[in-house]
């Protein structure tokens, strides 16, 4: 067969394509393999403590003993689906017998739903008592205010103390950092000595120990000098701490619409991120900040504001295979009762059930704005009061549920076709769907919403290939 082109004539193209291929690569590595937490809980660095995160599971606890004591009540609460179609349950429906009568008058779906119900809030309460809280942020910003100098310096290096003894004691969350305050000409000075005395502290306390997962959050970033800024500082800090290059890292809040589209024009995400030089790990929505830059009024500023899903997808499309992980903001509406009890006085039976409804209807409308994070691709997003963890993780757990049976026959189906092509000589491009399959199941069993047994029983892998997290090298294992 005859040919136009040479080797020699098509090298030197080759070889910028290959360098560009290999830029775009390097830019663009995919989904971080790490495990991302569901949500981040924000508290004020004033009140924080080392046993703040099983405190915070007990209040949870509390909260559904107080006002949603069963599965059915829960979960017609926050309208988990199929929940508004069932028929009355008795009210002790912890009776056994009680809902074994139940699910003979009911018909086969009411009984699918049912199912899916008590299981969601069986392993809701597990997690709750087990692992309360995955993330949990100690907060010098808007969580804090703003405070004379010498009292922001003493929660510093009390939150340290405190941080050092949690580590000590195994109370930590998985997942922790500071958030400080922004760079701005006003702040940064504070922001600065506030970080210093309070890495300062909790590495002298903890003998040149960091907590696992530990980060940095930089509120209301605007350019990208700012976290260049703090790359900077994180290199002294490590140098003057002894702690090890790269160990300190941040995570940046989108919250203004230049961070979006900048004066250029332009996505300003991708400058910000990489002016980080690789320490920025996860990118927060600031919902709130954000709708009120924009002059929307404080009525309307909310999660579903068609503003905010603008947003949101900016920020998906810009930072889609870079392994920064993308964090949803908060629902500010909190399941608190309007009433409280004076002491040696009771509430009325109108007070109570104005106190339900109050709650029930907070719980309701933080499941939906979860569910929509999770519909578009939002794994994560912020939690502010105690009462939010079983709407949290009632949502992510039904939504890894629902559709676990789907999720079980595509990858089933793509890992042997996949197999097949590859066993076949063919060359199998498609590897990014079947990551994002398997990556499904990671992120059920990471959360609790499944067990490792039920990933490997459901999608057909063994526990080592489900635990390699990786989808080509499952297909290179099966191939050799």
């Amino acid at each position: 067969m005859s040919t136009t082109l040479s080797s020699d004539s098509t090298a030197s193209l080759l070889s910028r394509l290959e360098q560009a291929n290999r830029d775009f690569a390097e830019r663009y590595p995919g989904e971080s393999p790490r495990r991302q937490p569901v949500h981040t809980v924000y508290g004020g660095a004033h009140v924080f403590r080392s046993d703040s995160a099983p405190k915070l599971g007990a209040l949870a606890l509390r909260a559904l003993s107080d006002f949603a004591p069963t599965w059915a009540a829960f979960s017609r609460a926050v309208g988990l689906p199929g929940s508004d179609r069932w028929p009355e349950l008795p009210e002790n429906d912890s009776d056994l017998k009680a809902q074994l009568e139940w699910a003979t008058g009911a018909d086969g779906e009411a009984r699918r739903t049912a199912t899916l119900a008590r299981t969601v809030y069986a392993r809701m309460v597990e997690k709750l008592r087990k692992e309360p809280v995955e993330d949990f942020r100690i907060d010098f910003e808007d969580g804090y205010g703003n405070r004379p100098d010498e009292e922001e310096d003493g929660h510093a290096v009390s939150a340290a103390q405190e941080v050092a003894a949690g580590l000590a004691a195994g109370t930590l969350p998985p997942f922790l950092g500071i958030r400080i305050k922004p760079l701005t000409e006003e702040l940064r000075a504070r922001s600065v000595r506030t970080l210093d005395l309070f890495l300062t502290t909790l590495v002298g306390a903890t003998g040149g120990k960091l907590p696992p997962n530990f980060v940095v959050t930089l509120p209301k970033v605007t350019i990208p000098e700012q976290p260049a800024f703090l790359s900077d500082l994180f290199d002294l800090f490590e140098g003057g701490l002894h702690l090890a290059p790269g160990s300190l890292q941040m995570e940046i809040m989108v919250e203004t619409p230049q961070a979006i589209v900048n004066e250029k024009g332009e996505s300003g995400l991708p400058k910000l991120i990489g002016a980080a030089l690789g320490r920025c790990v996860a990118a927060h929505f600031g919902t709130y900040d954000y709708t009120a830059s924009l002059a929307i009024t404080a009525a309307h500023q909310h999660m579903a504001h068609p503003s905010c899903d603008f947003a949101r997808h900016m920020m998906q499309v810009a930072l889609a295979g870079t392994g920064i992980w993308l964090s949803d903001g908060a629902t500010n509406i909190l399941p608190v009762a309007p009433h409280r009890a004076a002491k040696g006085e009771t509430l009325t039976g109108e007070m109570i059930e104005e106190n339900r409804a109050a709650v029930h209807a907070a719980w309701k409308l933080h499941y939906e704005h979860i569910r929509h994070s999770l519909s578009s691709a939002y794994y994560q997003g912020w939690d502010l009061h105690p009462a939010q963890l079983p709407t949290r993780y009632a949502a992510v757990y039904s939504f890894f549920l629902e559709g676990l049976d789907a999720a079980s026959a595509r990858l089933t189906n793509f890992v042997q076709k996949a197999a097949q092509a590859t066993l076949a000589g063919e060359v199998f491009d498609d590897a990014a769907t079947g990551q994002g399959l398997l990556n499904y199941f990671l992120r059920a069993v990471n959360c609790g919403a499944i067990t490792e047994a039920e990933a490997v029983e459901k999608s057909g892998l063994t526990l080592q290939e489900l635990r390699s997290r990786s989808f080509v090298a499952i297909l290179k294992g099966r191939r050799e």
